[in-house]
């Protein structure tokens, strides 16, 4: 039996080329898709529930595409034929999002755009736990990390090149989005689809009778499981239970539904109380389904995968919400926040609101370029101390970043803010995923990386929907404080990460 073969640095690089793309569409969309809104006629209040599409795309796509993606074996491979779907719809939709005429259009394309963006991304994440042995996954999600970051480097700060360098307008008739935005959008769009290209053609996969053969060694020389082939499951147990408690999520959503509308309280608050209803509908589906034999579909198999989730998975999941709550506040709220608070307007056809958002794109450059260094730096620190160690020290500059936002009223002094993000940015685009791969058997890689998603758009969500609520009830509508509210999740994090067993 053969173990898994060390790859080279640039057969690492080779498959991790299309997370640049991948990042490189998602950047242009958290950088820029606030400003779009606005200029579309959203104002504070709406900008979060508008947001929502996108986790609730994930939320929904993500395990199914990893459940399907572990089944899968076609000419193309394994994992690259979700990399060529995702990359086609996505390019697609950055070509049709900056040509929207009205905001429900562009919402509808925020929609499709992270679906899309989703199709690719997890495969890609599953990628390296096929392809790398185990003491080389931490530097392939680093090498990843560092195209994330350079990525999104570039598709952040485009929006600011095109009307600095190439002189291309910034500004445009009320409801018209600017032609610097578009043609970044434009590029983009091309980008994306050209770094997946070069993943799909430089990169082979194992098949699967290799990848039987590598697990088979793996069990051997560790004397623990990697796969779930002899797992034996109790369906009917399970189908009562999941019945059971399915019909509690469902009458506790309808009840909070209940209250919401009893207390006129606003409308973003639905999305949880909802969404519980969905959740606890699903579960009362896959128990009847069990119930009646039906033990192979996939909505069985995903909903008794995510209650089965490996120990370390299910700490991790407190790390991941605390710490994608907190960028989500600052991917919705810095836009509104900077143009306001820093340059003071809040009239989307001014040069100064056009200036500052583009200034927006700067910062996030910023971030994402100083994540791409940082990246490098993760296994050596590792190494000496810890990978939850290192990801806590990442984290607590991430929250002192937003937290410092509220207290820095010069935009060049917001580049220091960011800084702290973009530590805790490389971190958490690496470390957790590292962690995770060595607790996961290897023949639901996919679909546990799918489920692990959960725990980055369910926080998402709930930022949607309670975040402009507390703002408006609270803050008085002043996006600065959505800051502050990131700033505390962010430090909640790096204490969490702590309880985490990892084992390296």
């Amino acid at each position: 039996m053969a173990r898994k073969p060390h790859l080279s640095f640039w057969q690492i690089w080779n498959m991790s080329v299309g997370f640049f793309g991948i990042q490189f569409g998602f950047a242009l969309q958290n950088a820029n898709v606030s400003r779009i809104f606005q200029t579309l006629g959203a104002d504070i209040g709406n900008l979060s529930i508008l947001w929502v599409a996108a986790p609730v795309t994930g939320l929904i796509v993500q395990p199914i595409i990893g459940h399907y993606s572990d089944k899968t074996w076609t000419r193309l491979g394994r994992r690259r034929p979700y990399f060529l779907t995702g990359a086609l719809l996505a390019s697609l939709a950055l070509l049709i999002m900056p040509n929207s005429h009205v905001l429900w259009v562009a919402a509808g394309m925020l929609w499709i755009l992270d679906a899309s963006i989703n199709i690719s991304m997890e495969p890609f994440r599953a990628f390296v736990g096929d392809m790398l042995p185990e003491e080389q996954r931490t530097r392939g999600f680093a090498m990843q990390s560092f195209f994330i970051g350079t990525g999104a480097v570039i598709a952040s700060v485009l929006p600011w090149v095109m009307t600095n360098w190439l002189h291309i307008s910034n500004t445009a008739p009320e409801g018209v989005i600017p032609p610097s935005l578009k043609w970044a959008f434009y590029i983009g769009a091309a980008v994306y689809f050209s770094a997946v290209l070069w993943t799909i053609l430089s990169t082979k996969e194992y098949p699967p009778e290799k990848l039987a053969e590598f697990d088979a060694e793996e069990e051997e020389r560790t004397h623990v499981s990697v796969t779930t082939t002899s797992v034996t499951v109790d369906h009917q147990k399970k189908g009562k239970i999941q019945t059971r408690n399915g019909l509690l999520w469902l009458l506790f959503g309808a009840a909070l539904s209940y209250w919401f509308f009893e207390k006129q309280l606003t409308k973003d608050l639905y999305v949880l109380s909802f969404g519980l209803m969905a959740f606890g509908v699903l579960m009362m589906i896959s128990g009847m389904m069990q119930l009646k034999g039906k033990n192979n579909a996939a909505l069985v198999e995903i909903m008794n995968d995510m209650f089965g989730m490996p120990k370390t998975m299910m700490q991790l999941a407190f790390v991941q919400f605390f710490s994608w709550f907190a960028l989500f506040a600052m991917w919705i709220y810095t836009t509104p926040a900077v143009t306001e608070y820093v340059f003071h307007t809040t009239d989307t056809t001014s040069a100064a609101y056009n200036n500052g958002a583009d200034w927006v794109s700067v910062l996030f450059a910023v971030y994402n370029g100083f994540a791409a260094a940082v990246a490098w730096f993760l296994t050596p620190l590792s190494k000496v101390t810890s990978r939850k160690v290192t990801h806590s020290i990442s984290l607590l500059f991430g929250g002192l970043g937003l937290f410092s936002i509220y207290f820095i009223h010069n935009q060049y002094g917001l580049l220091i803010s960011m800084l702290g993000v973009g530590v805790a940015w490389a971190s958490i685009l690496s470390i957790p995923y590292a962690i995770l791969t060595n607790a996961l058997p290897h023949d639901k890689m996919g679909i546990y990386m799918g489920i692990f998603n959960y725990f980055i758009v369910i926080p998402q969500i709930v930022a949607a929907a309670i975040l402009g609520f507390f703002l408006e009830k609270f803050f008085h509508s002043e996006a600065i404080y959505a800051m502050i509210i990131g700033g505390i999740s962010m430090l909640l994090a790096s204490v969490f990460i702590l309880f985490v067993k990892d084992k390296e």
